[in-house]
Order: structure tokens, then C-alpha cells, then sequence
């Protein structure tokens, strides 16, 4: 199991945002629309896996087309699949997976947080809303992180 995983965020214009999710085997490229919480969903979606919960999921509208991440967790290993359906109410087998990884879940956890960081670094919060249109998911972000060490302190124990 590689540990190797980079996401990105990139604003492209008002409302709209590109994500990359790669890995030294494949990369995917999707698109987030303001119209739903995208960023919200998928660091509230890591911590519920960190927190115990086996699959998790988070989507982003693309307004028709969505992308669904699949978060599955055992033990200290994850599974993360990205799905794009034609239309976000599609069933999980309508779509088309374009990404998928298993790696630890240190290793996605540390991918995730490190690419909101990096997103708060290169815009600034208040840049951020201008150009996303809803405020930075600094709530869910330090949620997420603090249930991350919380959990790394455990297994330290």
C-alpha cells in the first residue's frame, strides 16, 4: 500500500473550485460549485472515518455532473474511490470511478488538511469568500484535526 497522496483547491472564478486528487498511480480532476458545502462535506466525512464510522461520503455539485468520494476505513487503512455521475442523485453504480486509492489514513488525513491549509495560506479567509462565495471551512478543518490527533495520541498509547 503506497502512502503517497496530493489534493489541491484551486477558486476558478465565483462559486466554482478545482480539485486534483493524485497519487504517483492515477490523477482525477473535478470541479465544486458553491451550491452545495463540498469542502465542509469531505473534512466532516474524514472525521467521522477518524472518529470510528467504517464508510463515509461527500459529494460536489458540478451542476449537472457531481463527484462522489467513497471513504471506506479498517483499521488504520483507507480505500478512497471518486465517482463522477451524470447527475448528482445518481445511484453509486450509474457512475464512473475516476480516482481510487488505499493508503493509511494518516496518509489521506494528512493530504486533506494539508491542502486546506495551503488554500487558507494562498488566498486568505476573506479572499476566500469573495472568490468561493461562502465563508473557509475553518470549523470542520480544526474538527478534523483535532479528532486526527486525538486519535494518533490513542494509538500512541
Amino acid at each position: 500500500m503506497t502512502a503517497d497522496m496530493r489534493m489541491t483547491w484551486t477558486l476558478d472564478g465565483h462559486g466554482w473550485a478545482d480539485c486534483t486528487v493524485e497519487n504517483h498511480q492515477a490523477k482525477a480532476e473535478l470541479t465544486a460549485s458553491y451550491i452545495t458545502s463540498a469542502p465542509e462535506e469531505l473534512l466532516t466525512a474524514l472525521a467521522r472515518l477518524i472518529a470510528g464510522e467504517r464508510e463515509a461520503r461527500a459529494q460536489f455539485e458540478a451542476e449537472p455532473t457531481a463527484y462522489r468520494w467513497i471513504l471506506y476505513r479498517e483499521g488504520d487503512d483507507s480505500w478512497v474511490r471518486v465517482l463522477e455521475l451524470r447527475q448528482g442523485s445518481d445511484h453509486d453504480n450509474k457512475g464512473t470511478e475516476i480516482w481510487s486509492a488505499q493508503l493509511p489514513i494518516d496518509a489521506l488525513v494528512r493530504a486533506v488538511i494539508r491542502c486546506f491549509d495551503e488554500v487558507a495560506r494562498s488566498y486568505g479567509e476573506s479572499s476566500y469568500r469573495s472568490k468561493w462565495g461562502e465563508h473557509f471551512p475553518r470549523t470542520e478543518l480544526e474538527a478534523l484535526s483535532r479528532v486526527w490527533h486525538a486519535h494518533r495520541r490513542r494509538d500512541d498509547a
